[in-house]
């Protein structure tokens, strides 16, 4: 196989007519990453990857693969292979041709390019099914057959556009654990677009949440987890309540702030929030407990609206102090020992460590 490739991506837009897709995003993916662009429908993570691909024409800025600037090649000459969402394999060929055809437009002969299809059949577990045509092979293996037509060219750089989605949840699963150690046994750098939060979780080296084409957060999957960037994160992720209000005291790495109509609550300031009038906090959900608050700010009285039993966890959604919908995630043992109903109200406390203020993207 061929050496990874770093990927920089410089101020790169992408307009289309007088709609702007992508806002002059930067990012560098380090050679040999598994990197996950992330987001909901239309935040500009399939422009980004098809640009990197040379599948979208660059409005403006450059990307770079290794010491080449990429912008203007076609993507043939480019050193990345791309796998599409539909597989988009041809169904009158069987699996050898299907691997091969990259190689015969490139005019490889016949023997060689048949031997060297064989050998990615070999690497997919697949080699048994090598005279069969993708309409006789399951969602799982047609996958793997589309993986092998693309690595074939031996790619700096593999890109996947949704490559899960059309698998079922088990075979999912199954398919993230094979994409993983295939990413680390061939060790190129591998750019996975994907709206799902949990995917990314466990394929990603590095998770780079999209939003209104732009980059809120380019990090390691414990740092978006851990410490997110921006509300739009903390909201996206689903593991952390918002509480948006107003600067009423700040000081001591510390800050309060006050909700409308509603209560006070106290974070740690780490400085994201800068000068701002008001703020945001973000409360991790599985940190919140029931119980009454050991300082203040550090928790509210509200009233049970939903409880979701999840097995290992019990989902609580609760309404008050003036916050429409708070989440706490107990054990299923902490919520058994004391269970609580709905319409219940119940005292719910953190630690200060748990509310951390927030950064906004500046547009």
């Amino acid at each position: 196989m061929s050496k990874a490739a770093e990927i920089d991506i410089a101020s790169v837009s992408k307009v289309y007519g007088t709609t702007t897709a992508v806002h002059a995003i930067s990012l560098k993916i380090p050679a040999g990453t598994y990197c996950c662009l992330l987001g909901p429908s239309g935040c500009g993570k399939t422009s980004t990857l098809r640009m990197i691909a040379g599948h979208e024409t660059i409005s403006s800025g450059d990307v770079r693969l290794g010491n080449t600037v990429v912008t203007d090649l076609p993507p043939a000459q480019r050193g990345t292979a791309m796998m599409f969402q539909s597989y988009a394999l041809f169904p009158h060929l069987d699996l050898v041709d299907n691997i091969a055809f990259s190689l015969k437009m490139k005019g490889v002969e016949k023997d060689a390019r048949r031997a060297k299809a064989m050998e990615m059949l070999q690497l997919m577990q697949l080699e048994a099914y090598a005279t069969r045509r993708p309409a006789q092979l399951s969602g799982g293996q047609q996958q793997r057959v589309a993986l092998a037509r693309a690595l074939i060219t031996d790619p700096e750089a593999l890109l996947l556009d949704e490559p899960l989605s059309a698998l079922d949840p088990f075979l999912k699963i199954r398919m993230r654990a094979e994409l993983k150690k295939l990413q680390t046994s061939l060790g190129i750098t591998f750019v996975h677009v994907t709206h799902s939060q949990e995917e990314a979780m466990a394929l990603a080296d590095l998770i780079v949440v999209m939003n209104e084409g732009r980059i809120e957060q380019a990090a390691h999957p414990r740092t978006v987890f851990e410490q997110p960037a921006t509300a739009f994160v903390a909201r996206f992720m689903g593991e952390h309540n918002v509480i948006s209000g107003r600067v009423i005291h700040s000081g001591d790495s510390q800050l309060t702030l006050s909700v409308a109509g509603g209560g006070d609550f106290t974070a740690t300031d780490t400085g994201a929030a800068g000068l701002a009038e008001s703020v945001d906090i973000a409360v991790r959900t599985d940190h919140v407990r029931i119980g009454e608050p050991l300082g203040k700010g550090l928790g509210f009285t509200g009233s049970v609206t939903n409880v979701e039993y999840r097995g290992s966890s019990v989902k609580l959604s609760i309404i008050g102090a003036g916050i429409e919908d708070f989440t706490a995630i107990l054990t299923d043992r902490e919520f058994f020992a004391t269970p609580v109903k709905v319409g219940e109200a119940i005292p719910l406390c953190w630690d200060v460590e748990d509310a951390v203020v927030l950064g906004r993207l500046k547009h």
